[in-house]
């Protein structure tokens, strides 16, 4: 067998374990969300918290909710340098009608063997409520402080859960700021009173999901780069059969991907270009057809610089870090606790990462739910 026929196997072989993984994911999240009816008329109520707005626009939002309300959910996943070793430290943001809640958590010190701990802050409508802190544990034999500023924190108007400024979340292990996000990083520093760390964290993973009916939009840095690309996603899906339905992606205003007879064409990749750089992208839109009444559910992913089917094995293993992580942040309650949680799915998506294919470890998901209504 030729090489080019084994890729083709290979990329068959992981475009069938998407479908399915898909399939599995959808049912989890179609039993979490409301009925479109449901969500229209929750989203047309005044929210406590700024920038829901109705389901027809883009709004980000998450399958990790409550059973009434849709949930808003940015998943973002770093590699840290805490105690000599590079370790997962997820962060997640996450938005209902009446909740804002900041997860953190961070790996064990034995991997698998050993669970993170997670710090979970809730940033309820009153002020200043929880919306700066600080809280430490021990993992292994080193100690992690976490600092966090929230009060004056902004978002933007579309809903989204993560902050676009004015505030800053400091990890800290060994007088080192291992982690920093924010952009109050003068203000991180004389708090924390450590260094910045010699080796900066990496952003391994980000899962982002919107809401909408024809344009769902969201933002991404590719391979660790500083700028921010705006990526938008349209389709012309119109009546039941969608019939001469096509679909557009675009980056940073540039329609890079076309594809005309969506129906027919839902499930596919290409590879384009980004600043010179090759990003691979893959979408399933098969439930935006066939998935019933009410939302249908749609993957995209961006993973810059992989062969196809190293892409997609990456991505699947990232995706189900991902639906642990989402099971994880339903099982929180307190305010701010720290807790351990079995969460040995991380450890499939870090030797997936590490397989040493000289292909980047970033990888961007964007999960689109189309509201027919």
């Amino acid at each position: 067998m030729s090489e080019q026929s084994k890729e083709l196997l290979s990329l068959k072989n992981a475009m069938n374990q998407l479908v399915a993984l898909m399939q599995q994911q959808c049912q989890v999240s179609q039993a979490c969300l409301p009925s479109t009816t449901d969500a229209m008329e929750e989203t047309n109520t005044n929210s406590p918290i700024p920038g829901n707005n109705k389901p027809e626009e883009s709004t980000a939002a998450g399958n990790s909710g409550s059973k009434t309300t849709p949930q808003c959910s940015v998943i973002i996943v770093y590699k840290a340098k805490i105690g000599n070793n590079l370790r997962r430290v997820t962060v997640v943001w996450n938005k209902t009608l009446i909740n804002h809640s900041l997860s953190i958590s961070v790996e064990g010190s034995g991997g698998s063997c050993d669970p993170p701990s997670t710090c979970r802050v809730d940033l309820k409508p009153w002020p200043f409520w929880s919306k700066k802190g600080f809280k430490s544990l021990d993992i292994g034999d080193h100690r992690v402080d976490l600092y966090w500023n929230l009060r004056h924190a902004k978002f933007s108007g579309g809903g989204c859960p993560e902050p676009t400024g004015s505030y800053y979340v400091a990890l800290v292990s060994g007088e080192e700021v291992v982690l920093l996000l924010g952009d109050l990083k003068k203000k991180a520093y004389k708090r924390t009173k450590a260094r910045p760390s010699l080796d900066d964290a990496k952003m391994v993973l980000k899962k982002e999901n919107v809401f909408g009916k024809r344009s769902f939009s969201s933002k991404a840095r590719f391979d660790g780069g500083k700028r921010e690309h705006d990526i938008v996603v349209e389709n012309s899906i119109s009546g039941v059969s969608g019939k001469d339905a096509e679909m557009w992606i675009r980056i940073d205003g540039i329609v890079m991907i076309h594809v005309s007879n969506l129906q027919w064409k839902f499930r596919g990749n290409e590879t384009v270009m980004v600043e010179g750089s090759p990003v691979q992208v893959f979408w399933d839109v098969h439930d935006w057809f066939f998935g019933g009444a009410g939302m249908g559910q749609a993957l995209f992913i961006f993973k810059p610089g992989a062969a196809a089917a190293t892409a997609m094995a990456t991505a699947l293993a990232e995706m189900a870090v991902m639906e642990e992580e989402e099971e994880n942040e339903e099982r929180s309650e307190s305010d701010v606790s720290w807790s351990s949680e079995n969460e040995g799915k991380q450890q499939v998506g870090a030797e997936q990462n590490e397989c040493g294919d000289g292909s980047s470890e970033f990888c961007f998901m964007l999960c689109a739910w189309r509201v027919e209504k």
